[in-house]
């Protein structure tokens, strides 16, 4: 575990985002698969954070990546559940489904199977929007049994939220 990773890191990150969401009049929304609501844990550790987080969802299967975040069934036939396009649309979908103005979604391979060639274990997409805004996607390679993978996503989601709500 790096120090940023660390749960105190993980903490202080999600207060300087709560700060930063309430000053701001942001609600935020996560989206999340392979982190199974950590990031909205981590957020919701927070004292005072029904100011400024809206909701979470967990959507796991195929079926409720398009029920709860209108994921188009062509979109994971085509390139899968960990891809570019499927965390853009998670993304986008948390946003139009809820009441929220800043998203997180993430969708990967935390281990310790799941992995192929071209997407191996540690593989992780991450994307972050604002209402109204174009999402930005990145695609992550993390080291570590399935805890670390998990842990380290849930840091880089963090950093990428802050980056959205000042």
């Amino acid at each position: 575990m790096t120090p940023e990773t660390s749960d105190p890191a993980l903490q202080a990150l999600a207060a300087g985002i709560g700060e930063a969401a309430r000053l701001n009049h942001h609600m935020l929304v996560t989206a999340e698969s392979c982190t199974g609501g950590w990031i909205a844990k981590t957020l919701t550790d927070i004292a005072g954070s029904s100011a400024w987080f809206e909701c979470g969802i967990v959507a796991y299967s195929y079926e409720a990546k398009q029920a709860l975040l209108s994921v188009r069934p062509q979109t994971l036939e085509q390139f899968g559940a960990v891809s570019r396009e499927t965390v853009i649309e998670m993304v986008s979908g948390a946003l139009a489904n809820t009441g929220a103005t800043v998203a997180v979604a993430v969708t990967g391979i935390a281990g310790p199977g799941g992995g192929t060639e071209d997407k191996p274990v540690g593989t992780v997409w991450l994307a972050w929007k604002r209402r109204g805004g174009y999402p930005r996607a990145e695609a992550f390679h993390f080291d570590g049994d399935r805890e670390a993978v998990r842990r380290q996503t849930v840091a880089a989601a963090l950093r990428g939220l802050e980056a959205l709500t000042v």
